[in-house]
């Protein structure tokens, strides 16, 4: 499929990526563009929900949490004055303030490239498709966050996720203080390759380009 289109976009960072896409390119004779990223349409199920909402409070760190539509409702019940519920914010915006200690993650692709992009460690719990291979790249190559979940269709308790996120949150560890480190790595690579001179930009207009002269 692949060898009759005229153009392949990846949205992703060719500086992040750059074995992938390279291996892609020798493959391939078309015009390949790592662009950035490019939305959310997958959920946890009712009872793993109740679970993370309960282990989230448990925890006892403050957190905000992004409650769509009548999500919101969930918490009406809840009485956590460490926790600060709204349907909706600029998550990049949020993600770069500089309280922001952790991201929970379900390592969708803008997601995973706005927690980089942020240098903030992430807690990921990946559902299904593109999420998977994601939380392989956060933990395994950027080493910059750590899996929620370890098998596939085991309900998490909100006992395990409030450990889980205590021991995450902790700064004197060696693990955790490696993590921040790494992330602190990543957002430098990530936000080089949107400067003028990085590949992302240097991608898209090449892209602008190449699509303007075969018109």
């Amino acid at each position: 499929m692949a060898t009759k289109a005229q153009f392949l976009l990846f949205v992703s960072a060719y500086e992040l990526e750059s074995q992938v896409i390279d291996a892609i390119k020798s493959e391939l004779s078309i015009p390949i563009y790592a662009i950035g990223p490019a939305g959310s349409f997958l959920s946890v199920s009712n009872a793993q929900l109740e679970e993370i909402i309960g282990g989230v409070r448990d925890s006892g760190v403050s957190y905000m949490w992004i409650a769509r539509g009548d999500g919101i409702s969930r918490f009406k019940h809840e009485n956590d004055e460490n926790a600060l519920v709204i349907p909706w914010r600029d998550q990049l915006r949020v993600l770069c303030h500089g309280s922001i200690g952790a991201f929970w993650s379900h390592c969708g692709w803008n997601s995973t490239k706005e927690g980089a992009f942020s240098g903030v460690p992430m807690l990921i719990f990946p559902i299904f498709w593109d999420q998977v291979p994601n939380s392989k790249m956060i933990v395994e190559d950027w080493k910059m966050g750590k899996r929620v979940r370890t098998e596939e269709g085991n309900l998490v308790t909100r006992e395990e996720i409030a450990k889980l996120i205590k021991c995450f949150m902790d700064r004197e560890s060696e693990e955790g203080k490696e993590m921040r480190q790494r992330a602190l790595e990543v957002k430098k690579i990530s936000r080089q390759a949107i400067e003028e001179e990085g590949f992302a930009q240097i991608d898209i207009d090449s892209f602008i380009n190449d699509i303007t002269k075969s018109h």
